[in-house]
């Protein structure tokens, strides 16, 4: 789906759910939506609305199908690795272009970002909570005990 299908899924919400918006898209201009909102007809109400998130129902989205994933569904899993070993939390899935991107939040350490592939993330368990990381043996994530050793 492209941008511009936003109002395909119907009303969206603010991020508390408290307002709904129906949105009749006009256009697309550098990357951003230009729509309408419905009941929005002077410039002052638009501007009132400027920084107001707006998000898609979690039931008006499909069913995933095998080995896909919502990202929000993701963000917040631990992160376990192959032996077993806390590895830390899901801080956020991004894409800048070349493929996903998954970072994982290290306790008392910083981030690590990893290629969100299945050699690196080779199970996914959302009803767990947890996912398996593999983390390629030259960077510091494959051992995780090395930044303790001299």
């Amino acid at each position: 789906m492209n941008a511009s299908d936003i109002a395909a899924y119907g009303p969206l919400q603010s991020d508390d759910s408290a307002r709904r918006f129906c949105l009749t898209v006009r256009g697309v201009s550098r990357g951003a939506v230009l729509a309408e909102i419905d009941g929005v007809e002077r410039r002052e109400a638009a501007e009132a609305l400027k920084g107001i998130r707006l998000y898609v129902p979690r039931d008006a989205l499909p069913e995933t199908g095998e080995d896909e994933f919502y990202h929000a569904d993701l963000i917040g899993l631990r992160a376990r690795t192959v032996n077993d070993d806390a590895f830390g939390v899901v801080k956020s899935i991004n894409d800048y272009g070349a493929g996903d991107v998954i970072e994982i939040e290290r306790e008392n350490e910083q981030s690590i970002f990893l290629p969100f592939t299945r050699d690196i993330v080779p199970k996914i368990d959302l009803a767990g909570g947890s996912l398996v990381i593999d983390p390629p043996a030259e960077t510091d994530a494959g051992d995780p005990g090395k930044a303790d050793k001299p």
